[in-house]
């Protein structure tokens, strides 16, 4: 059964209004992996002699999946997968919008049949460099409290914002999507805790060290001036605002781009050089599923504050709380004690 139309419609116009139904139901990440995914299959549908552009969806077949999942063989297992979930996601769009009957069981059992399972990979991320941020943030001394002109009061809250913005990720193992998101009426101020719309739509609740807390009213007291004359309710306001030319007096909120701007930024001006592009948001999600974990020991009790579906992926950072297995192998194969000559 195919949509009629006037005109045919072409592949690349289907595919088009796919990715805008997943960028409104899905994350800005998602919907950009999405994109990659059907330019990819676009490519191997033109190498098939079915250019997407002039293609018309009627002609769209289940049997473009075997050369695709071989195309994709030279990406990485995980990728290859994200790839194949996007291009079944779109077969399935096409059906369930009356372009083209699909076979969607048989999509499945060639998606199936033909990909790699993607291995299990530990999550990797320079702890001890967070915690040197983490520290230096900490210091109130590190920040410029200038605020002799306007370029100068915008760097005072930009600082005490990316200072609230780093703690409140590694104390509350926020995504940054997430963190962007929050307003300020999300807080319960008295109970140190948020409820937010998180990944898959789902409601939850986050809490909030003292730390962070207290970072976070320190930036939102400097920001006080600009959020009275804003002329919106106070709950309604960004929990954190941008702060350049752009915005103005106007209080808008930060975006997942500025989000993990602040992350480099602050990672190159603390760090220096050497660590730029080592360190994003989500390590410091890493860095708090792992603390949860150093300090209880208690699995369950990580899944639930990290808002992992699956425990299997809370487990990945299970090895990384055993201090004492490194401690243990370097003391026998390292200490030269030892050690014995050949």
């Amino acid at each position: 059964m195919t949509k009629q139309n006037d005109a045919p419609v072409m592949i690349s116009d289907v595919i088009g209004k796919y990715i805008e139904v997943v960028k409104l139901s899905r994350s800005e990440h998602t919907a950009r992996a999405y994109k990659n995914a059907l330019k990819a299959f676009c490519d191997v549908l033109t190498e098939k002699w079915l250019d997407p552009r002039s293609t018309p969806i009627e002609k769209l077949t289940e049997d473009i999946i075997s050369p695709f999942a071989m195309y994709l063989k030279v990406f990485a297992p995980a990728t290859e997968f994200l790839y194949m979930q996007a291009v079944k996601g779109f077969y399935e769009y096409v059906d369930s919008e009356r372009y083209v009957e699909v076979n969607i069981s048989r999509v499945r059992t060639l998606i199936r049949q033909r990909s790699r399972r993607p291995g299990i990979r530990l999550p990797q991320f320079p702890a001890e460099d967070i915690e040197r941020i983490l520290a230096h943030v900490s210091e109130p001394s590190h920040i410029n409290l200038s605020t002799e002109d306007r370029d100068g009061a915008n760097e005072q809250l930009r600082a005490m914002r990316d200072r609230a913005f780093l703690l409140m990720l590694a104390d509350t193992g926020l995504r940054v999507h997430e963190a962007c998101k929050l307003r300020r009426g999300d807080v319960d101020w008295n109970e140190g805790r948020a409820v937010i719309i998180g990944k898959g739509d789902k409601q939850a609740v986050v809490r909030f060290s003292t730390r962070s807390m207290k970072a976070i009213k320190d930036y939102l007291s400097l920001r006080a001036q600009l959020d009275g004359g804003s002329g919106k309710q106070l709950a309604s306001l960004p929990l954190f605002s941008r702060h350049d030319k752009g915005a103005g007096k106007k209080v808008k909120p930060i975006t997942p781009t500025t989000g993990r701007n602040i992350v480099a930024e602050r990672v190159l001006e603390i760090l220096g050089k050497d660590a730029a592009g080592k360190i994003t948001p989500h390590s410091f999600r890493h860095y708090f599923v792992t603390t949860v974990l150093r300090g209880s020991g208690n699995l369950k009790l990580a899944q639930e504050l990290a808002r992992h579906s699956n425990i299997q992926v809370t487990q990945r950072y299970a090895h990384l709380s055993d201090d004492e297995l490194d401690k243990g192998y370097y003391e026998i194969f390292e200490d030269g004690k030892n050690k014995t000559t050949l």
